[in-house]
């Protein structure tokens, strides 16, 4: 994809995520939800679209957001974001999450994936399998490990099925479970 196709690739993460226990946590009502989530999905993710590492099914049904080694988040719009839309008693609690989410990324240089997801109504249909099997062919040729968080436990054993491993557990205060998971270069 390219930036062209930012916006509708965007809306399929938000409805994607909308049930995800991490983001409504984060944003529990529907209203804070909805405003913020787009703008989180563009801060965690937009530099995939200008490093031509962000994929999408058919009528975007599906969307992966990869960010290649060397290539990383908007961490000053990640915390524009966090600061705008995040109750103020959260925010020590998604501070301390996002400081160990940090503390789990791999010194070496990988493939960090921080956003996939499928339309609901699309869920189930093998969407997300094509996705992750793309890009993980382009890790394998480079060679490179691939890193995630799963923000929601019933997605953890499709990232093991694609040989993804946990490394921990990050949970702070009332905060569900947050899982870093690493596939090694292969």
């Amino acid at each position: 994809m390219t930036s062209a196709d930012e916006d509708p690739a965007t809306k399929t993460v938000v409805l994607a995520f909308a049930a995800d226990p991490m983001a409504r946590w984060t944003w529990p009502l529907a209203h804070q939800y909805l405003e913020a989530m787009p703008r989180m999905v563009r801060a965690f993710a937009s530099s995939a679209y200008s490093s031509g590492t962000a994929y999408c099914t058919d009528g975007y049904a599906a969307t992966a957001l990869w960010l290649p080694p060397g290539v990383h988040s908007d961490e000053e719009g990640l915390g524009a974001v966090i600061d705008s839309t995040v109750a103020r008693a959260l925010r020590p609690e998604t501070d301390s999450i996002f400081e160990q989410m940090a503390a789990y990324h791999p010194s070496e240089p990988h493939w960090y994936l921080p956003l996939i997801g499928a339309d609901p109504a699309h869920q189930g249909e093998g969407h997300g399998a094509a996705l992750m099997a793309y890009a993980l062919a382009r890790c394998d040729r480079d060679h490179a490990p691939a890193y995630l968080e799963s923000s929601n436990p019933r997605n953890i054993p499709f990232y093991q099925r694609y040989g993804f491993e946990p490394l921990g557990e990050i949970q702070v205060g009332s905060s569900p479970t947050l899982v870093p998971m690493l596939r090694p270069a292969r």
